[in-house]
Formats: structure tokens, C-alpha cells, sequence
């Protein structure tokens, strides 16, 4: 048994009905060929039979002292875990995301690990789906993405591979790392010492940041998002879009034009989003901020969360897709800048000081017409080679990610081989017509292009 971290505590408190703290991907397969059916079957069958879980994959909850922790389930059920579900017809993509659309929308049972794995099949195209989730107390993206990498293989030659819950995550410890109470107080008492360290240095950048509330434009604080269509309470009903853009297009505009492939995709969102507001008639006369996580792993661990977050000033107020670029630009520069100065837990300790009223609105919601934010914006790197499951390729892994009361359309990107992979996540009854944003993300690529073009 150990403890939840502090971090990972926060997903479990922000959990309510209707907004579920789980993460989740659509990955889509092609068998292999003249053996669609065959690799199904063998597909299901392997997931029926793979009755022993590991870590993290067997650890349930459980409240000791008011404090939550992690323990292996003695009674772990491979059937309250995998599910083999078929779309009806005519098995298209519209079919599948809406089948994603609503299993996403669903809470899961606290009393048992926190994941689910969902084949699909049915699709008219012959592929097979899979569509995955799990609790963000238990993993985040950049782990979520390192254990399914681990579970596929290079090789489309390699059969008699095991599912994803059969292999055990890779989990960094101390050989003499022990677990009894001496060790324990030793260990809280070294945590403690470390937390004081970082006392200057966080002061120090906190009273950087209000000087530069009002005299650098480049520097988003967290009390300039302005009120926006995106700001509303949530219900649990979800939307799910997705798309795949080339990846060559996006970094070649980025070379061109002097921005990384994450300020590119950024712009390509905030095109996306200012002309889904304008149909609307609701977009804001201040930019719009999004929140962008930035994952401070630096190990190969894959459970719980190492994750910090950047607010990026979206400029959405301006017309000229330069000019909305180069504000994107700086303001994540800004941010990076501020951050290279500081340690892990200092930045963590940061975060905790100019974000803790934020948090504290999203937990209680003391003050539902102001937040921190409008949009989470996440980039998460995925693989770089072609993947495949005992032959079957995998042709693309959407993420599908949480939206917020307050924040109703969440935007997840993960590169695979030559492809961003889009997910698009909305409250049904709050967003319409959310899934125009697809051909805006387009669009938004195209108009930077242009911009490259003329360069």
C-alpha cells in the first residue's frame, strides 16, 4: 500500500458526475491482410485470458486516516475491466465516435482499478478499434503514452504479444528503499527540508510575476482570461471529434516562419477556435489563454504525475495570423524562460502559489464567472516509428482527454511517425456544432502556410 500523490489527489477531488478525471485514446488497427477476422478473435480472446493484472494496472483505491491510497486488489475481474463491443451500422467513423462520445462520458467504479480497454469491431473498413481509459490520479499523458508504446511492438512480425495490463510499468526506486516507520519519518522529514529550499526562489519568482502582470505583455497572468463560450458549467453528455494533419506541413511552417511545431499547432487552435467563436457570435475582445501542461519527467517512469502547466497568451484578438504567432511565441518563450531557472519542485511549488485559488475555484466553484484559463491545450510526443499488435498496424491513437466545469472543449495532440493526431473533447449540451473546429484546425494550418509561402 502507498500513498496518493498530491497531485494525483487533486484529480480525485475535481471528480464529480459530470466531469469523469479520466484519460483516454482511440487507436485504430488494420489485421493483417486476408486475416481481419482471425486477428480479431485471437485479439479478444487474449484480453479474456490475460486474467492477472500488474502495477499499475491492479491497484484500487482505499481511505486510511482520510488520506487515499493505492492497493493491489485481491479480487481483481479481467470482465469488469475488457469489454469486445460492435458498432452498428454502417460501422462508420461517425458511428465510433459517437459510441467514444458516450463510454467517455461514464464514470468509473472507484472499488476496482481505475482503467477499461474497449475492442471494437464493425467498422466497415475492416480495421479494428480500441478504445482505452484511465483514471489521471493513476498516470499522466506523457506515462499513458510510454506504456502503450511499451505494448506495441516495431516488428510486424512479432506475434504472441501480451495486452497492455500484462506488462508491468517501469517505476524508478531505490534499491534500499524501505517501508518501515523510521524510514518513512526520515523520508518526511527529507521532503520537508527540500520544500524550505525552495522558499526564496519560489518568492522570488511570484513577486516577479505580479511586477510583470502589468508592465510586460508577454507574461499571462492568471486573472486576464476574459469570459467566453467555452466558460460554462458542464453536463456529463460528451462530444468527441478527431483528425490526423501532416506533421511535415507543420514543421515546415514552423521552420520558415522561426516557431516550434507546439507554438505552430498552438496558432492552428487559436485560428481553429477564433473562428468558431466569430460563427458564434462570441468571441471575446480580449485573447483568449490557454493552459498548455509540460511534462517534467526526466526518467522512464510510467505511474502517477510529473506534470507542470504554462499559460499561453492565444491572441485571439488579432486578425493577422503573423502577428497571432508571434504573440503565441513569446508569450510560451515567457513562460519557458521563468521556468529554466527554477528545479522540479520549485516550479512545482510555483505553480502551487499563483494557481491555488484557481484550484480552489475548480474544486468548489466559490466564483463560477472567473478562471484562470478558457482551454487546455495539450501536446503529448508519441511514437516515431510505426507500431504494430501481432501483425495488425496501428494507423493512428487519438487522445481523448477531461473537460471542466468552466471548461467545456479540451484540445489533446500526439504525434505518430508523420501525423498530429487531434482529439477534441466538449460538453455536448454546452458546445454546438463543435466538430467544425476540425476543418478550422485546417484551415488555420493552410493560412500560416500561406504566411510561410509569402515569406
Amino acid at each position: 500500500m502507498k500513498p496518493v500523490g498530491v497531485i494525483d489527489q487533486g484529480f480525485l477531488w475535481l471528480e464529480r458526475r459530470n466531469q469523469p478525471m479520466h484519460v483516454g485514446g482511440l487507436m485504430l488497427m488494420t489485421p493483417p491482410r486476408g486475416k481481419s477476422e482471425e486477428f480479431l478473435a485471437d485479439l479478444v480472446n487474449r484480453c479474456k485470458s490475460a486474467t492477472q493484472a500488474s502495477p499499475p494496472f491492479n491497484q484500487r483505491l482505499t481511505r486510511r486516516l482520510g488520506a487515499w491510497f493505492w492497493e493491489t486488489d485481491p479480487d481483481f475481474d479481467i470482465e469488469s475491466h475488457f469489454h469486445h463491443l460492435s458498432l452498428p451500422q454502417p460501422g462508420r467513423i461517425r458511428e465510433l465516435l459517437a459510441l467514444v462520445s458516450s463510454l467517455h462520458g461514464n464514470l468509473m467504479d472507484r472499488t476496482k482499478p481505475l482503467w477499461e480497454f474497449n475492442v471494437i469491431s464493425g467498422l466497415e473498413d475492416g480495421r479494428v478499434a480500441v478504445y482505452s481509459k484511465i483514471h489521471h490520479a493513476l498516470v499522466d499523458g506523457v506515462a499513458a503514452t510510454r506504456m502503450m508504446i511499451r505494448s506495441l511492438s516495431e516488428d510486424a512480425s512479432e506475434r504472441d504479444m501480451q495486452p497492455l495490463w500484462v506488462r508491468s510499468a517501469r517505476k524508478r526506486e531505490s534499491a534500499t528503499a524501505k517501508s518501515g516507520p523510521l524510514s518513512v519519518l526520515a523520508e518526511a522529514v527529507a521532503m520537508a527540508n527540500a520544500q524550505v529550499r525552495t522558499v526564496p526562489t519560489v518568492a522570488r519568482e511570484v513577486i516577479r510575476s505580479l511586477r510583470e502582470r502589468g508592465s510586460n505583455p508577454d507574461h499571462v497572468s492568471v486573472f486576464q482570461a476574459p469570459r467566453s463560450l467555452l466558460n460554462q458549467k458542464i453536463s456529463g453528455a460528451r462530444r468527441f471529434a478527431a483528425q490526423s494533419y501532416s506533421l511535415k506541413r507543420i514543421r515546415a511552417v514552423g521552420k520558415t516562419l522561426g516557431a516550434t511545431v507546439n507554438d505552430v499547432v498552438l496558432a492552428m487552435c487559436a485560428s481553429a477556435l477564433r473562428q468558431y467563436l466569430k460563427e458564434l457570435d462570441g468571441l471575446p475582445d480580449k485573447p483568449l489563454v490557454a493552459m498548455v501542461p509540460v511534462s517534467l519527467r526526466k526518467d522512464d517512469s510510467e505511474t502517477g504525475n510529473q506534470v507542470a502547466m504554462v499559460l499561453a497568451n492565444l491572441a485571439t484578438h488579432l486578425d493577422d495570423p503573423r502577428e497571432r504567432l508571434d504573440a503565441i511565441t513569446r508569450s510560451m518563450k515567457n513562460a519557458k524562460e521563468r521556468f529554466s531557472k527554477m528545479s522540479q519542485l520549485e516550479i512545482m511549488n510555483y505553480l502551487a502559489a499563483v494557481m491555488a485559488v484557481s484550484g480552489l475555484n475548480m474544486a468548489t466553484g466559490l466564483a463560477p464567472k472567473w478562471q484562470a484559463f478558457n482551454i487546455t491545450i495539450s501536446n503529448v510526443p508519441g511514437p516515431t516509428k510505426t507500431l504494430y499488435f501481432n501483425g495488425a498496424r496501428m494507423d493512428g491513437n487519438y487522445p481523448v482527454s477531461i473537460v471542466l466545469d468552466g471548461q467545456a472543449l479540451n484540445i489533446t495532440l500526439m504525434s505518430y511517425v508523420d501525423h498530429m493526431e487531434i482529439g477534441l473533447i466538449a460538453c455536448r449540451r454546452t458546445l454546438p456544432r463543435m466538430q467544425k473546429l476540425l476543418q478550422y484546425l485546417e484551415d488555420g494550418l493552410a493560412e500560416l502556410e500561406t504566411l510561410a509561402g509569402a515569406k
